[in-house]
């Protein structure tokens, strides 16, 4: 029989599986307590990080629509539900994996695509967003310049030929 915490809990981790932009499944065997407060500041702003048990993320999971990590969640289960970049809680869970090795990255969804480990080992190996538009407008910004040099040149071009027939003329006069 369910009880009315667990229904609660269940509707909650439904939201937050429609609300995310990934969801990152990690188990956290071996893990302190104090360690899991790190993690979570690391990850503040970026992704909620939640423990649960398995049958309850399960249900909430299908709840939500979500399909293709059942299979995930066996054994102590925690979820980074991530609200902010995904390449960002990535690569904090990632460092954190580094320098903790009780967390391990078992897979997750991104954009409603089934990820496994290795796929949100990758993930983290991205640049971030802001380093990728940054590093798009400076292309942009290089083609242009590109673009008002090649208008440019003809005008110049054309000053030092008139320029060079005025000398040639003054010479010959």
């Amino acid at each position: 029989m369910a009880t009315p915490d667990k229904v609660a809990a269940v509707k909650e981790m439904a939201d937050l599986f429609r609300t995310s932009s990934a969801v990152i499944v990690t188990e956290y065997r071996g893990l302190t307590v104090p360690q899991l407060a790190e993690l979570r500041r690391s990850l503040r702003g970026v992704a909620t990080f939640s423990v649960a048990k398995n049958t309850l993320i399960t249900l909430a999971a299908k709840e939500a629509g979500v399909e293709g990590i059942d299979a995930l969640f066996s054994g102590p289960t925690a979820i980074a539900f991530v609200t902010g970049d995904p390449v960002a809680a990535a690569k904090g869970l990632k460092t954190f994996g580094d320098i903790n090795p009780a967390l391990v990255i078992k897979g997750g969804v991104f954009e409603g695509k089934s990820l496994t480990s290795s796929d949100v080992a990758f993930l983290a190996s991205l640049e971030s967003r802001e380093v990728l538009l940054a590093k798009a407008a400076g292309a942009f910004k290089a083609s242009l310049f590109g673009a008002a040099y090649m208008f440019k040149a003809p005008l110049s071009d054309a000053a030092r030929t008139v320029d060079a027939l005025r000398q040639k003329q003054e010479t010959a006069a």
